[in-house]
C-alpha cells in the first residue's frame, strides 16, 4: 500500500484577492483523493483538518500516521470520520468490524490505535472519504446507521436549490470533539448548494464533490462575500474553505458533496448568512 500526504498553508483574505486562477487552485483545490491500494491525504493548517480517501482493491489499507502530525499512531491526538461513497466493505477499528455501504459512516474516537479499510469485492471496491481533526477528549468509536442520520429537505425548484441534507457526524448524533460531517444530495433539476451562502468565523470547512457526471463540472464559490472567487471542479475533488470564506456552488448537473467542519464550536447553525444580492 501507499500513503501520500500534501500540506496546505493558511491564507489571509487580503492575499487571496491577488491570486490568479493557478494560485487559487494550488492553495485550495484538492484534485486527487483516490488511487488504487493507496491512502491519499491533504493536511491544511486551517484548524489542522486532514481530508483524504482510501481505495482498497487488492489489499486492505491501514491508516498510517505521517510525519506531519508526529504521533505514534494516526488517532493518538485526533478524531476521525469515515463515510463510504461507493461499493461495499468493512472498516476495522482496533479489531472491531463495521460493515460499510453507501452513506454508512464510522466515527473513530481519539486514542484508537488501528484503522483498516477493506473492500468486499475487488471488482467493485469500496471508496472511503475521511476527515480528521485534533481532539482534546476521547469519545467512543461508533457506527452511524441510517436510522441515526438526520435529514432535512432544503430549497425549492423555483430557485434551483432543492437538496437533501444528511447530517451524519454531529454531537447530537454521536459524542465528538470538533469534527462534524454530512452529505448533501442535489436533486435532479437543481444545481445550487448552500444558497444563500454563509461564513462561520468559529470553524472552517472542506467540501468534497462527487457523483459529478462525465464532462460536467461544479463551480465552487469562495472568498469574502464582497470579494468572491470561483474554482471549477470535477468529480471526486475537494476544496478547502477557510473560516472567512463563503462556500457555495452551482453545477452543470446535479451532484453530491460531503462537508466536513472543525473549529471553535459544535453549533451547526452558528453561521453568518448573506443573501445573493449582497454578494460581489
Amino acid at each position: 500500500m501507499k500513503t501520500v500526504i500534501e500540506e496546505r498553508w493558511g491564507t489571509h483574505p487580503d492575499d487571496v484577492k491577488r491570486y490568479d486562477t493557478a494560485q487559487l487552485r494550488k492553495e485550495f483545490l484538492v484534485e486527487k483523493l483516490f488511487e488504487a491500494d493507496s491512502v491519499l491525504m491533504t493536511y491544511t493548517h486551517n484548524d489542522r483538518l486532514i481530508i483524504g480517501g482510501a481505495l482498497p482493491v487488492k489489499e486492505a489499507l491501514k491508516l498510517e500516521t505521517v510525519d506531519l502530525i508526529r504521533s505514534e499512531y494516526f488517532c493518538e491526538r485526533r478524531e476521525l470520520g469515515i463515510i463510504c461513497i461507493e461499493g461495499e466493505g468493512v472498516v476495522t477499528v482496533d479489531g472491531k468490524d463495521y460493515s460499510m455501504g453507501f452513506k454508512d459512516a464510522v466515527y473513530v474516537g481519539r486514542g484508537s490505535k488501528e484503522v483498516i479499510f477493506k473492500s468486499n469485492d475487488a471488482a467493485k471496491p469500496a471508496k472511503y472519504y475521511f476527515a480528521s481533526s485534533p481532539a482534546h477528549k476521547e469519545y467512543p468509536t461508533a457506527q452511524i446507521t441510517s436510522a441515526m442520520r438526520r435529514t432535512r429537505d432544503l430549497g425549492v425548484p423555483a430557485t434551483s436549490n432543492e437538496r437533501l441534507l444528511n447530517q451524519i457526524i454531529l454531537s447530537e448524533i454521536v459524542p465528538c470533539c470538533q469534527l462534524q460531517m454530512g452529505m448533501t444530495e442535489i436533486k435532479e433539476g437543481s444545481v445550487w448548494n448552500t444558497m444563500p451562502p454563509h461564513t462561520h468565523s468559529r470553524r472552517m470547512e472542506a467540501y468534497f464533490y462527487f457523483k459529478v457526471p462525465a464532462q460536467q463540472a461544479v463551480c465552487h464559490f469562495m472568498g469574502q462575500p464582497q470579494e468572491t472567487r470561483h474554482i471549477f471542479m470535477g468529480d471526486e475533488q475537494a476544496v478547502i474553505s477557510p473560516s472567512w470564506s463563503i462556500h457555495s456552488a452551482a453545477g452543470t448537473s446535479n451532484y453530491t458533496f460531503i462537508w466536513a467542519m472543525c473549529g471553535e464550536n459544535l453549533d451547526y447553525d452558528d453561521m453568518d448568512t448573506f443573501t445573493a444580492d449582497k454578494l460581489r
